[in-house]
């Protein structure tokens, strides 16, 4: 089967239609940079801002367009089509995908609701894996061993015949971390069937993940993180989740028709204990999810005029007990939606416009909470979108979109507002986006207007209630810059750059004009990649300016989350069929942290030290 990928129309595609404005991260570059898990390469290559979060896993909270901390439910992140992002206040385990198996990354930024539905305000994050290769069997086999205890071994293997290609993948990883009381391990399998031709394919996954990790808590003060950034207050909390997916997937060429589909299920069951002594506090989450999403595309050519209609549904059940010493909330959302988006291509002019209706019907009940919980309701919402582009000559293209996203509270969000049991309201943005690129694959320049207004945005606001609400908030808005750059300096030399830039405030209300907490107002990273014969060098910075404490709502702290800037680099050497390597993140040793979620100096969770690690890969 030829190479293909999906790109912005749910679709296997060709280049010619790629999504307009996309970053995109190819297999190459990922192992260029080192990356051993897909998280850390949208961080370190497609220069996308992470904070660590609190079970000291790979998996770091990723923030497309400043959503500071509701970052996760702000965008979709996707494998293959299928979602990740979830009904809860969770963030996707990306660190689930092994990093070998990946073709490239697909990083779109803005509204894109009308595809992908609920969340995709900040943007989509779309990992597309590889889809057989030459007959015959191929593999890989990696070990790695660092500082803090780290400590992986990952390896895959992939035979293909007669057009069947088999897959599987084992990962198992070990790390004591940086902070005291933050080990983690944690274990994947992965395992996939596939059947291709010319005309389509059709085939099955099932994957599985197993994390169980020490939870360091927050620190209460900032004395306490300059005089020993890696102590814990909480030396007996503790968590572990544990993931399966199955999908069935299945692609089909009738003439000028394509017919694709994915039927997903996914369980997960996540466990945590907080506390000491008699005051520890048990919970457990079972939740299940599926999805079935059909869809068609036609595809037809008048001359130089190209034409792309794309139409589908997309089925969503999903449903979560809890079993806790101060919840049996038991929940379910069902939804249902319809889209379809028409492009034209005519020349060096593009233009696409889509629309989307979605419809959830959410549930809970809970007899245990501190305020009962117990709701039924129904909730319809609506995206759309318009944007084009157009060469003004070779290598110079401008493009523009505007549209409609949406959110929709989740069971945790609607688990403590401030009325209890009522639901919130959809968070409804209006998008607006202004770009050039200018280049081409050797030297290429592209910048980025932004805006998006919100309406009834679903936040935390700690000054709600007691003890703080979820609530919907008084108009806000997104706005600012994005660049990305990209050159080939010599043969053997590259080097790329993205800078962000985001104003995000309140632009109505008691708060008008107040900063949103947790959103850095700029951030700046730099890579340089060498490549010459067997051996590669890679080395990246990365700027992160000041931003509010994340229960500063009133910007009355007189401090700020203070900025930082954080080293990494890389060597690597190619023999035969090894690679050996040398990587290092945080250099210079900068005592930092990206979360706090207290009013003001507090409430601080320290990011890692300077960390080493040695690496060894073998392919065959």
């Amino acid at each position: 089967m030829p190479k293909v990928v999906v790109t912005g129309s749910r679709f296997p595609n060709d280049p010619t239609l790629n999504p307009i404005g996309a970053t995109v991260i190819t297999a190459e570059e990922i192992r260029n940079a080192g990356a051993s898990n897909v998280n850390e390469a949208i961080r370190k290559v497609g220069g996308v801002f992470g904070r660590q979060n609190a079970t000291g896993t790979q998996d770091f909270s990723l923030d497309l367009r400043g959503f500071g901390a509701t970052s996760d439910q702000n965008m979709v992140v996707l494998v293959d089509g299928v979602r990740l992002s979830d009904n809860e206040q969770s963030i996707a385990l990306l660190s689930t995908i092994p990093v070998e198996l990946v073709e490239r990354i697909e990083i779109v930024r803005g509204g894109s609701s009308v595809l992908y539905g609920d969340g995709a305000t900040g943007g989509t994050i779309q990992v597309i894996t590889k889809r057989g290769g030459q007959d015959g069997t191929h593999g890989t086999v990696t070990a790695e061993v660092g500082s803090y205890g780290q400590r992986e071994v990952r390896g895959s293997v992939s035979k293909s015949w007669d057009g069947f290609t088999l897959d599987a993948n084992l990962g198992r990883q070990r790390a004591d971390n940086y902070r005291d009381n933050n080990g983690v391990k944690q274990e994947n399998f992965g395992g996939g069937l596939q059947w291709a031709s010319s005309q389509g394919r059709i085939g099955m996954r099932i994957d599985s993940s197993r994390q169980e990790y020490r939870l360091a808590g927050a620190l209460d003060t900032l004395q306490q993180f300059n005089d020993n950034p890696r102590q814990t207050l909480h030396p007996n909390d503790f968590g572990s989740v544990d993931v399966d997916r199955y999908t069935l997937f299945a692609e089909r060429k009738l003439g000028a028709f394509e017919l694709a589909a994915e039927l997903s299920h996914r369980e997960k069951t996540l466990k945590a204990s907080y506390g000491a002594g008699a005051f520890q506090s048990a919970s457990e989450y079972n939740s299940r999810g599926t999805q079935f999403s059909p869809r068609v595309r036609h595809l037809s050519a008048f001359g130089d005029l190209k034409n792309e209609l794309v139409a589908g549904l997309d089925w969503a059940d999903w449903s979560r007990n809890t079993n806790s010493d101060f919840s049996n909330n038991k929940a379910n959302q069902h939804s249902k939606a319809a889209y379809v988006r028409d492009e034209i291509k005519l020349g060096n002019a593009r233009v696409a416009a889509g629309v989307r209706r979605e419809i959830f019907h959410k549930d809970a009940d809970d007899t245990q909470a501190f305020t009962k919980i117990k709701y039924k309701q129904a909730q319809a919402v609506n995206a759309w979108d318009l944007q084009g582009s157009y060469g003004l000559m070779p290598g110079f293209d401008v493009f523009a979109k505007t549209g409609q996203s949406y959110r929709v509270a989740n069971v945790d969000d609607n688990a403590q507002t401030a009325v209890p049991s009522q639901v919130l309201q959809p968070q409804i943005s209006h998008d607006l986006e202004f770009g050039s690129s200018i280049g081409n694959a050797n030297h290429k320049l592209t910048v980025k207007w932004f805006q998006h207004r919100l309406h009834n945005e679903i936040f935390f606001d700690p000054t709600a209630g007691a003890f703080g609400s979820n609530v919907n908030l008084d108009p806000t808005k997104r706005q600012g810059v994005e660049v990305e750059a990209s050159t080939r300096l010599t043969s053997a030399i590259t080097a790329k750059a993205n800078f962000q830039h985001v104003s995000a405030t309140f632009t109505e209300g008691a708060n008008a004009g107040k900063e949103m907490v947790l959103v850095p107002r700029n951030i700046a990273s730099a890579r340089l990649n060498w490549i010459s014969g067997g051996q590669t060098a890679d080395v990246g910075v990365q700027w992160v300016d000041s931003q509010r404490y994340g229960g500063d709502f009133s910007n009355s702290c007189d401090a700020k989350i203070p900025s930082f800037t954080t080293v990494d680099a890389r060597y690597a050497i190619r023999i035969s069929s090894w690679e050996l390597a040398l990587a290092g993140s945080n250099l210079t040793g900068k005592n930092y942290f990206t979360n706090a979620y207290g009013a003001c100096r507090n409430g601080i969770y320290p990011d890692a030290g300077r960390q080493l690690k040695f690496t060894a890969r073998y392919d065959f």
